[in-house]
């Protein structure tokens, strides 16, 4: 298959949607706009998408050109900016519908001012100090480019006045609208295109993390330094935010209604539920790996009918790799050969005012504090470089027990993502607790950066 070729003219294009700051949803405001999906609100989410996706991917393909120290040359990483960039030009080249005038002003008219709509709050794992400026604000500039016209029939110049995105995109259109069958045919092809690029960038995480381990070998560099940690951590929230608003899409396109669930959302999320697969899988994969009759017993203390609304996914995600890590721990300190004598992972499930706080707790031993900093750190393994690469090769982010050094980082930027977050302590010599928390009140915007 021939490469991408990022062309000048395709370079300025990108230079000018990154110019634009990203908008930030929160699940609240998800949750609100997809309940009653209608074409016209389809309409409404495909030209948000339109607008927001070329600008998320314009910020990292300038970011990935632009890496420090020789990391933008790396073939793998290459790969992956020509994937966004590909993307990029797919989403500001796709045909508009063609609407008759009128419609188009139905659909730019801004709500009644009877329709409440929550403003997303700012996400509290951004730092304070780093002034989050319009990337945050949670406001959608009316962005006519010039060089596209990405707003369905808006006008104006990239500066106008700034609406914000609850008066612009989620007002509803009238239920009373017919609409012709060319919307009906732009929702199908937006979304089959959605697909299309998501399936495209499905092996991101694992072609990036080669991308540095290519980067370590040529600079003989033994661990990865700050700067490319934050941009790890940069790069990795924002591409949870765009698969996240791609998929959320799809699902409101080609799912059909339940009552629980609006696109990927859980409306009613069963923590219970979720962490006891989390334990029965990560207990099958500890017992093939280590050739175990029966792995370390976890007990599961959480109320049977506490639920919230969450990304099913994201949840099951964070405490699979972390009960991986506890099995891992317990029998690797006590031996495959002392089936009996492992003690028991306990998984502690409590609702609080703000936050449903899950802590997981072992007693494998611990981790010694002068290691702990690392911990959070990409590609911080025991294993040696070559092993690393071959994990890497053989696990498409579907690792075994070792996994590739991404399990904890990226848990926590799953947990952050939604105004939660994981922490760890260590009792070296004992064992670790491990605690996230997650916002159950859905109104954090996504911390873009």
């Amino acid at each position: 298959m021939s490469r991408f070729k990022i062309s000048a003219a395709l370079w300025d294009r990108i230079h000018h949607f990154a110019s634009f700051p990203q908008t930030g949803v929160s699940l609240q405001q998800m949750v609100l706009f997809g309940q009653h999906p209608t074409q016209g609100t389809l309409l409404k989410a495909s030209q948000f998408l339109s607008e927001e996706l070329p600008i998320r991917l314009s910020h990292r393909v300038v970011e990935l050109e632009s890496l420090p120290d020789g990391l933008s040359k790396m073939p793998s990483i290459n790969k992956v900016k020509e994937w966004y960039a590909q993307s990029f030009e797919e989403l500001v080249t796709f045909p508009k519908p063609r609407l008759k005038p009128e419609l188009e002003e139905v659909l730019r008219m801004p709500p009644a001012e009877t329709i409440p709509f929550p403003s997303a709050t700012p996400n509290p794992s951004l730092d304070p100090l780093m002034h989050e400026g319009p990337v945050g604000s949670g406001l959608v500039s009316e962005r006519h480019i010039a060089n596209g016209g990405n707003g369905f029939g808006a006008t104006g110049s990239a500066t106008r006045l700034r609406i914000p995105i609850e008066r612009r995109y989620f007002s509803p259109p009238p239920k009373t609208i017919i609409y012709p069958p060319e919307v009906h045919d732009y929702n199908e092809k937006f979304t089959r295109l959605l697909e299309n690029i998501k399936k495209r960038h499905d092996p991101t995480v694992t072609t990036v993390a080669q991308g540095v381990l290519e980067w370590k070998r040529k600079q003989k560099a033994g661990r990865i330094d700050q700067s490319i940690q934050e941009w790890l951590d940069r790069f990795y929230m924002s591409r949870i935010g765009i698969r996240f608003l791609i998929g959320q899409h799809v699902a409101l396109n080609t799912l059909q209604p339940h009552p629980d669930y609006v696109g990927i959302i859980c409306t009613r999320a069963n923590v219970h539920d979720i962490c006891h697969e989390a334990i029965e899988n990560a207990r099958y994969v500890c017992e093939e790996h280590y050739a175990l009759f029966k792995g370390p017993p976890i007990q599961l203390l959480c109320p049977k009918d506490l639920t919230f609304a969450y990304v099913p996914g994201h949840l099951s995600h964070i405490c699979f790799e972390l009960l991986k890590n506890s099995l891992r721990a317990v029998v690797e300190r006590y031996g495959v050969d002392n089936e009996d004598s492992f003690p028991p992972i306990k998984v502690v499930v409590v609702e609080g005012s703000e936050d449903i706080t899950i802590k997981i707790s072992d007693e494998g031993g611990g981790i010694p504090r002068s290691a702990i900093p690392m911990i959070w750190t990409y590609l911080y393994t025991t294993m040696s470089d070559e092993g690393l690469e071959a994990n890497i090769d053989a696990s498409d982010f579907k690792a075994p027990m070792a996994g590739f050094g991404y399990g904890l980082p990226l848990s926590r930027l799953y947990a952050r993502f939604f105004g939660g977050d994981l922490r760890l302590i260590s009792m070296d010599g004992y064992g670790t607790d491990v605690y996230i928390s997650l916002n159950k009140l859905s109104s954090s915007r996504e911390p873009l950066q």
